[in-house]
């Protein structure tokens, strides 16, 4: 039998119909909420295949996967509209970090963990003085036995109330600026850290401001050696920047610009009936077309599918300038319906909608803002001068 057919029936036979509506549900950890018994079954189920993390080792609880059989099982979710069991921080960043840089020992005690959605990661890397020159952070990590004892704080650090354990850039040598941060991982319940959520005009409270008073952690949660946490670091974003631009992970299938603008401008003749907007949804369907067609091709051609390349900028910075604007569009077809906050006149779709489309905002920010993602671009992709 083919791994394809593989793949089909074992979906087929174990893909609970709930969970064959698309999109991500949760982020697994200690917190975890599950909108049904479904949701976690299709979790367990997945992890146990190791499909949570296809290309992760075996010896680790991954999948083992080739990345020819990786683009299969996700063609073949894309195919039944299978939710994305397992999403967050542990699989597009940490994980893979920990892959490339971590000892044996962290390999073994934190991927099955993540693999199985037990652990939940968030991200310690911008500082209320450090956004885009992040290298001038200055919270800081100083030796005392075997341990290092942590004083700082983070800032935007998305589900830091949420999550379990968190991977932090420090400061271990004052007297270099990139060669002194090192990268260290720790347990959310160590004594000392205090999380503080930072409402968004969203409305939510994704972001929080993380703070570090005489935290103890022992040096074995050190990734890399003491000094190399900005190269560790960058490679972390170049997972990350993957990751935001939709350049890994399952597609998932979500209501299509087309089908809002039928719904809310209305369709004469079989075609949307304002040539404005339908002028708009051509282009940006072909934009997404490319879009997708490229990242396929930069995957097929890689010949290490586990590092992303600098490359990672340019989709992190079109995957999302691509996002706000589908964000921009949908709203204005709603015309008034798109500025819904509360009240019965507006549906909790379209409320949703709203909020979202203002959270899309943050895309050109987090992750390193568009303007850095122009500038990495320009310097090591296109070789300009300074």
């Amino acid at each position: 039998m083919s791994f394809q057919l593989e793949v089909r029936d074992w979906l087929e036979e174990n893909c609970p119909p709930s969970m064959r509506r698309g999109g991500h549900y949760n982020a697994g950890g200690k917190k975890a909420s599950y909108p049904n018994a479904e949701a976690k079954l299709w979790l367990d189920r997945m992890a146990e295949r190791g499909w949570t993390a296809p290309t992760w080792p075996k010896e680790y609880t991954g999948g083992g996967l080739s990345k020819e059989d990786h683009q299969t099982l996700s063609e073949e979710m894309r195919r039944i509209n299978a939710a994305a069991p397992l999403g967050g921080h542990g699989l597009t960043m940490i994980g893979p970090a920990i892959l490339e840089f971590g000892t044996e020992d962290q390999c073994r005690e934190h991927l099955p963990r993540i693999v199985s959605g037990e652990i939940r990661w968030c991200q310690g890397y911008s500082e209320p003085g450090a956004g885009s020159d992040l290298a001038s952070l200055a919270c800081r990590a100083e030796e005392d036995g075997d341990d290092y004892v942590i004083n700082g704080s983070k800032i935007w650090t998305s589900g830091a109330d949420q999550a379990d354990w968190i991977f932090v850039l420090v400061r271990t040598d004052n007297t270099k600026k990139h060669e002194g941060i090192s990268f260290i991982v720790l347990d959310m319940e160590t004594p000392g850290v205090t999380v503080s959520p930072i409402e968004l005009i969203s409305g939510s409270s994704e972001f929080c401001q993380t703070f570090f008073d005489d935290v103890r952690v022992p040096k074995r949660n050190l990734i890399a050696k003491p000094g190399e946490g900005w190269t560790v670091g960058k490679r972390l974003l170049q997972y990350e920047r993957s990751s935001i631009g939709g350049q890994s992970g399952t597609r998932q299938k979500i209501k299509t610009v087309d089908e809002y603008a039928k719904e809310y401008v209305g369709v004469e003749d079989g075609k949307i009936a304002d040539t404005t907007i339908r002028d708009s949804v051509i282009a940006h369907r072909m934009n997404e077309s490319a879009y997708s067609m490229t990242v396929r091709r930069s995957v097929e051609e890689a010949k290490d599918s586990r590092a992303p390349s600098f490359l990672s900028s340019f989709f992190k910075l079109y995957g999302t300038e691509q996002n706000m604007a589908r964000n921009d569009l949908i709203v204005s077809m709603l015309g008034t319906q798109g500025l819904g906050w509360t009240g019965e006149e507006f549906s909790g779709a379209e409320r949703g909608l709203t909020r979202g489309w203002l959270r899309s905002k943050a895309n050109s920010i987090e992750g390193g803002s568009s303007e850095v993602q122009r500038n990495i671009i320009a310097k090591r992709v296109l070789g300009l001068p300074d």
